[in-house]
Formats: structure tokens, sequence, C-alpha cells
């Protein structure tokens, strides 16, 4: 087990994998991340993607099964629409179910959006990796990081991850 923290970023979108327009939810938990995280080493592997169930299940298992990431947060694809897939993809390839994540998220965005309710975000372990599903909106990707990222170094510290300083 190495103690560099290695967090897999995973944007799901048809349109910006298509080159249709510049994907921002990479950059946005990019910053975020590096505005929050104090440990001395961490380092990403990135993803964009399409709204493809098999492909976000491979992208998932290839992150925590091959890379080694002990956090993988996806963005885009947690809403109502028939192309959003992420949940399911992302329970597809879970250990276990973390439903408090996903409780606290919802509640958290709907301090903002009455909308919230329609998000459909889950978190789930698989192997030592906590996996998390983000909204796509950069705004909405930092408030819910706010109101969740609290919980996530004890989590991974739990599975067997590193230590991660915030």
């Amino acid at each position: 087990m190495t103690d560099t923290l290695m967090i897999g970023l995973v944007s799901i979108s048809d349109r910006a994998s298509a080159g249709v327009y510049k994907d921002e939810g990479i950059p946005s938990l990019k910053d975020w991340l590096k505005s929050a995280i104090a440990s001395p080493e961490w380092r990403e592997e990135l993803r964009l993607i399409a709204d493809e169930q098999p492909l976000i299940e491979a992208t998932l298992k290839e992150l925590a099964d091959d890379k080694g990431c002990s956090l993988v947060l996806t963005t885009g694809g947690t809403g109502p629409a028939p192309r959003d897939v992420t949940p399911e993809a992302t329970l597809a390839v879970a250990d276990k179910v973390m439903p408090g994540f996903g409780e606290q998220m919802r509640a958290v965005s709907l301090k903002y959006v009455p909308t919230a309710i329609l998000s459909r975000q889950v978190a789930v372990i698989r192997k030592r990796a906590l996996i998390i599903n983000l909204p796509g909106q950069p705004k909405a990707i930092r408030e819910t990081l706010d109101g969740v990222f609290a919980a996530v170094p004890y989590c991974i510290d739990l599975i067997g991850g590193p230590y991660i300083e915030t």
C-alpha cells in the first residue's frame, strides 16, 4: 500500500466527451480538492466519458481496482433523464452502499435549489475505494463537496486507504 493518495476524477457527459463543449466538471473537482486536501502527496487519474452504463462501470472498476484510487469522484449523469445512468453504474460495481452520503448531498443541495430533490447521487465502497457521485454543475459540485467531505477522510481510513489531511 502506498502512502500516495490516488483520486479518480470522472466527468460523465455525452456532449463534453464528444467535444461539443468544454468539460467543466474535472476542473471544478481539481480546484476544490486543491483547496481542501493538505496531504503532502496526492495524485489524480482523470477520465472524461460518455453517459454509457457499461463504460461508466468499466471506468469505475479500472480506477478502483487497477489504478489504486482510494477516492473516486464522478460528476454528471445523476438526474432523472433517460441518459442519466451514473447511479445505476455506480451501484452495479458496489461492494457496499453508503446511503448517508446521498442523503446529505441532497439535503445540502436543497438549501440552494428546490430541484435537488430530483438528484439521484449515491456513494459506494468498492474494495478499498470510496466512490461518490456528484452533480454536474461547478457551483453544485462545490456546495456538495463542502457538505460531505468532512466524512471522506475517516471513511477512507476505515476501508484501509491512506491518511488524508484536510
